[in-house]
């Protein structure tokens, strides 16, 4: 017999946990630069469309298959038996909805950490691999009546199960892709790349809390009887305590350490801390719930500087310490804190030892699996695509997508100073710059020339780069609009009809001249915009009477360098 307060919670937990996937795309595409926002959210949506048919086939009968399923055929669910794994009162098919959207969060982790440098075509099928065997075969050993759920593994919703998975992937993934680039000086030192809007990262992270209780809650997958519904009680308090103090504990912590406290570790901090109670939800006291926030508060920005300095992984959204770091270490502390077998309230050692056991085992299992796949992926299909691809944008490069803002953001590369500056070869042109921009010097001996640029986004950090290189004293930079007589381009399309780009987005740079050449100026900048293609730009010399420094007061040469009292 079925119960309908039990498929109807269970349903309910289902339709929360998909939410997730809205969540993880708001912090990743908020967490990364404008120009890559819309392969973010395609990521994010096919994580879930390649996932749910590929675990309906696969998945699902390969993490049950102890249990009684038999896999096989189009429609496994014709011929399987799976009664002896479902819930009492839960009927199939909730819950393999209820399953398939846990598969796709372990799936999503991913994006975020290999984000802005992935093929798209790369992407989809590791979608396809963690969905179909890697999540599936470890999930089978904790959830599906496997060897690590016989000897007494305890991961109630999967801090284990599916956010270490998804963390491990996400660290082989990020470290085989190598760096984004300009994340490194030369020096070897990070860089901040910032992401482009706090605000999507910061909605993100609530709708990821708020699904959260159906996460950990609605993962009893029933709700009948006292204690189960006094268990569920217990399991949206401590979920709720663990983020709480780990933000907390983070803000705190960069506030003593950078003097400030940081808005983007803090908001990462209360996923840390979700993840970290996802294990021991149902078994830990709130005060237990309290130290594991505490934890994973000081863990998170430790595990992140671990990985950004020290390992020289680059995780733009911090996904490897969040769910990666955090989770396996979830999962140990319920070891410690569960009220019925923790070593902390007198039941020995036992139970932690196999937490450890079950960590170590799964993490190795998804690293050998995904390293596997990803190295494939690598050697013949690729797996990063070209710097010239990545400067531009994913947007535009992987999915011909001017602008995921439709004119209301511009979006530029804006890589950290301090790189060399790119050979670009031999520059063609049929007039040498010196006699097609004549240079002359005034009566005093100095001369003012203001020279704008306008150039392509994606070429705007090669050109400050090589300005400042040259000596010029300061530069100001816009966002502009134009067309030159080609009129713009098609640039894709968009629900199926063709998007007219004709007033295509670019950069116009002004920089007043004086004791730097103009020549110079003039042929640094054709050198560096040069690629003989439509829109490498214009360059526009014309002479400034005067200019006066505000604060000083200074005119002409002397307003125009820096000097500092």
């Amino acid at each position: 017999m079925y119960s309908s307060v039990s498929t109807i919670w269970v349903l309910l937990g289902a339709a929360m946990v998909f939410l997730m996937q809205a969540g993880f795309a708001m912090c990743e595409a908020g967490f990364t630069r404008a120009k890559n926002t819309g392969n973010i959210l395609m990521k994010n949506l096919m994580d879930f469309c390649i996932g749910t048919p590929t675990y309906w086939i696969l998945g699902f009968g390969l993490m049950f298959a102890g249990s009684g399923a038999i896999v096989g055929g189009l429609d496994p669910f014709v011929r399987g038996d799976y009664s002896s794994i479902l819930p009492a009162g839960v009927p199939l098919f909730a819950y393999l909805i209820f399953q398939t959207v846990f598969c796709a969060t372990s799936a999503t982790i991913v994006s975020g950490s290999m984000a802005e440098r992935t093929k798209f075509i790369s992407y989809c099928l590791y979608s396809f691999c963690i969905s179909a065997f890697i999540y599936p075969i470890s999930g089978h050993w904790i959830w599906g009546g496997g060897w690590l759920s016989q000897m007494g593994f305890h991961d109630f919703a999967g801090s284990t199960a599916v956010h270490m998975v998804g963390g491990v992937c996400a660290c082989i993934g990020a470290a085989i892709l190598g760096p984004r680039i300009g994340k490194y000086g030369q020096d070897g030192k990070p860089r901040a790349i910032l992401g482009h809007s706090l605000s999507l990262g910061a909605l993100g992270v609530f709708i990821l809390w708020f699904c959260w209780f159906g996460f950990n809650g609605c993962s009893t997958v029933g709700m009948e009887g006292d204690d189960v519904i006094a268990s569920a009680g217990l399991i949206f308090v401590t979920t709720n305590m663990a983020p709480a103090v780990a933000s907390v504990v983070t803000m705190v912590y960069t506030w003593i350490r950078y003097k400030k406290p940081d808005v983007g570790m803090t908001l990462n901090a209360a996923l840390a801390g979700l993840v970290a109670i996802t294990a021991g939800c149902d078994v830990v006291s709130p005060a237990g719930a309290a130290i594991i926030g505490v934890i994973a508060g000081l863990l998170l920005p430790i595990s992140v500087n671990l990985f950004d300095a020290v390992l020289k992984i680059d995780d733009p959204v911090g996904a490897i310490s969040v769910h990666g770091v955090c989770g396996a270490a979830g999962t140990i502390l319920t070891g410690f804190l569960s009220t019925s077998e923790g070593l902390l309230y007198g039941h020995g050692a036992r139970f932690l030892l196999i937490q450890c056991l079950g960590v170590a085992a799964v993490a190795l299992w998804a690293a050998v699996m995904i390293t596997i796949v990803f190295l494939i992926i690598k050697n013949t299909i690729g797996l990063r695509v070209t710097a010239e691809e990545e400067l531009k944008g994913l947007d535009v490069t992987e999915h011909s997508l001017p602008s995921a803002y439709g004119g209301f953001a511009f979006v530029y590369d804006d890589t950290p100073d301090g790189l060399p500056v790119p050979d670009t070869g031999a520059m063609p042109g049929p007039v040498p710059v010196q006699e097609a921009v004549p240079v002359t010097v005034d009566s005093d001996g100095v001369k003012l020339t203001r020279v704008d640029i306008l150039c392509k986004m994606e070429r705007f950090d090669a050109l400050k780069r090589a300005m400042f290189e040259i000596g010029i004293t300061g530069m100001t930079a816009i966002n502009v609009m134009g067309c030159g007589e080609q009129r713009g381009k098609t640039e894709g399309y968009f629900r199926g009809a063709k998007v007219e780009a004709t007033m295509l987005p670019s950069i116009q740079v002004s920089i007043v001249v004086s004791k730097v050449p103009v020549s110079l100026v003039v042929d640094t900048a054709r050198r560096v915009l040069y690629t003989g293609a439509f829109g490498d730009g214009k360059i526009f010399v014309c002479d400034v009477e005067n200019v006066i420094k505000v604060r000083t007061g200074e005119q002409g040469y002397d307003a125009l360098q820096d000097s500092r009292e």
